[in-house]
Order: C-alpha cells, then sequence, then structure tokens
C-alpha cells in the first residue's frame, strides 16, 4: 500500500503548506493530497488558499505526486478552466499529478448564488464535465454543446504528454457507480469494503482506490482529541449536511451536536505508531491501494518524525 499525505488547505496557510510537503518527502511519504476549497468548513480552521497557486508551488518544492481531493468541477469554475488548470499541473509535476474530482459542497460552490442542484443532478454535471474535460485534452479546438456546459472554440495549448487520470470520489450507491463508469480511479474517506467492492464490480475493475483519514498528533489521546475538537468539529456532523451546509458559520451551528470525545471516533489522536497502524489496517483490508493521512493542529512535524521511525518502517 502506497502511504501519502495529506495537505489540509482548509487549516494552513500557503507557505505551511509547502513546508509539509518538504517535510513529508523528508519522511519518506510516498505522494499528496491536497483539498480544493473556497471555504474552510469552520472559523477556526482559518485558511482557503487557492489550490491551483499552491499546486504550481509545490512543483518547484518537491517531486511527490499529487492528488487533488477533490475539485469539483461544476459549479464554482467551469470545467474548461479545470481542464487549462488540471493539464498545467501536470506539465508542471512532470505527469505525477491526479485531477481527483467530486459532485462538490454547497460550502465552496455556491458563492455566486447559483441554486444548489440536487444529487442526481450534481452528477449528471460532473459527468458531462469529465466529458469537456478529457475532449479539451486532446488537443485541438472543442466545441461542445450539452445539457450543462457549453464550449465554444476552445484549446488547451499546454497539454502533458498523456492526459491527467481522473479519479472520482463517491459515497453513495449512485456516486460509486459513476466513479466505476468514468474515473480512471476511486477516492474516499471510509475504510469500507463494500465501497470498493462496489466500484470494482461495477466497473473499476483494477483501477487504484485512494482514501485518507484525518490525525491530531499530541502528546496523549485527550490533548489530540482536544485539538481534533477545537479545528475540525465539523467532521462529526453527520449525514449529507456536509453536502448542503452553505457557510462555516452553518457547520459551526451543526458542530454543537458533536461531543469532544466523539473526536476520538474519526481521528487517530495522540502519538500512538500502534493507531496509526490499526487505521491504516483497516483500509487495506477493505481493498484500497493508498492512503493519505492529514494532521491537524500544530505538531504536523511530530507525526512526521512519528511515521519516519515507527510507521513506515514496520508497513515495509
Amino acid at each position: 500500500m502506497k502511504i501519502g499525505y495529506f495537505l489540509s488547505s482548509e487549516e494552513y496557510t500557503p507557505a505551511e503548506l509547502l513546508e509539509q510537503a518538504r517535510g513529508a518527502e523528508r519522511a519518506g511519504f510516498e505522494a499528496l493530497w491536497i483539498s480544493d476549497h473556497y471555504h474552510p468548513w469552520v472559523d477556526a480552521q482559518g485558511q482557503s488558499p487557492f489550490v491551483w497557486s499552491t499546486i504550481g508551488a509545490l512543483s518547484q518544492v518537491c517531486s511527490l505526486p499529487v492528488t487533488t481531493a477533490v475539485t469539483c468541477p461544476t459549479v464554482r469554475i467551469h470545467p474548461a478552466v479545470i481542464a487549462q488548470a488540471a493539464a498545467t499541473s501536470a506539465v508542471l509535476h512532470n505527469g505525477r499529478f491526479v485531477l481527483g474530482v467530486g459532485t462538490g459542497e454547497a460550502l465552496n460552490e455556491h458563492i455566486f448564488g447559483d441554486a444548489w442542484p440536487q444529487a442526481d443532478v450534481r452528477m449528471e454535471m460532473l459527468e458531462e464535465a469529465v466529458e469537456v474535460m478529457r475532449e479539451l485534452w486532446q488537443g485541438g479546438f472543442v466545441n461542445h454543446h450539452g445539457k450543462h456546459y457549453t464550449v465554444e472554440h476552445a484549446r488547451v495549448y499546454t497539454l502533458p504528454a498523456t492526459p491527467p487520470p481522473v479519479y472520482v470520489s463517491g459515497f453513495g450507491p449512485k456516486a460509486i457507480d459513476l466513479a466505476a463508469r468514468i474515473g480512471d480511479g476511486y477516492v474516499s474517506t471510509m475504510p469500507d469494503a463494500e465501497m470498493v467492492r462496489r466500484f470494482r464490480d461495477n466497473g473499476g475493475g483494477d483501477k487504484p482506490c485512494q482514501a485518507g483519514f484525518k490525525a491530531a498528533y499530541a502528546d496523549s489521546e485527550d490533548e489530540g482529541a482536544r485539538i481534533a475538537y477545537e479545528k475540525w468539529p465539523n467532521a462529526g456532523v453527520p449525514g449529507e449536511l456536509s453536502q448542503v451546509l452553505p457557510s462555516p458559520k452553518h457547520f459551526q451551528q451543526a458542530a454543537q451536536l458533536v461531543k469532544p470525545e466523539m473526536m476520538k471516533e474519526s481521528f487517530v489522536c495522540g502519538n500512538s505508531a500502534d493507531a496509526h497502524l490499526e487505521m491504516i489496517d483497516k483500509y487495506a483490508k477493505a481493498g484500497f491501494d493508498e492512503v493519505y493521512v492529514a494532521n491537524t493542529g500544530p505538531n504536523t512535524q511530530g507525526l512526521f518524525d512519528l511515521y519516519q521511525r515507527e510507521v513506515l518502517p514496520r508497513l515495509r
């Protein structure tokens, strides 16, 4: 299994993200995820730099492959523009770039006042968006008049030798089936074997499956849980709320239902290598090929040292 590090754009400045990328490579991580947000989930996270600027800078500070986890190419940014951004990123990273996509959240996509489509429509839009991007990556001028998008006389001139792979995020059955049908790989955050099985059985075959989890490195499990609750209480918000709530303020309100002790269910808290190995094993047993760990709070170097010293050697 490939072990990567997840760069959280919602919590760290661009300079901090670049330093984390350097640290991850030094520690022995094999790849990077990076989140693509317009807003953080809650104000306590406090950041949200433009991901495409950061991705360009990453190409100059480390050589690790980069995957967006995930970009929504449907509402906030037209897929023709995402196609250009992803192509440039792939050129800068010498082909070591994957465009991870999903149907997005109102938190990031509603900013122009557009109506937030229902889930079935968002999946329909995502499928057409991927079609548009792949057509543009073939070179030449593109004219597309579809149900959701129009492209006229558009050509992406700066192209990598091969088009960027497109990995598709999905959690419900319909979204997983869409990922299996149109994706070059699958993206999730849950160590759920049934999700992986559905992806593989419905057309995904042996395509790569990526997943990620969150950690809060600290001197104790309780201190890690305190940090996680301070920075990411939204991790405990249930159901479809994460897709439909429109602002950090609303997530903060919903997070009042989350109790601090609940963070230990969704985060690896503290400084135990065994706890990280146990979590990674869950994803391995579920059938994932790659797993990415994100750290929250100020102790990222502590997590890097833990992985370099204990976690990665034991896995290898």
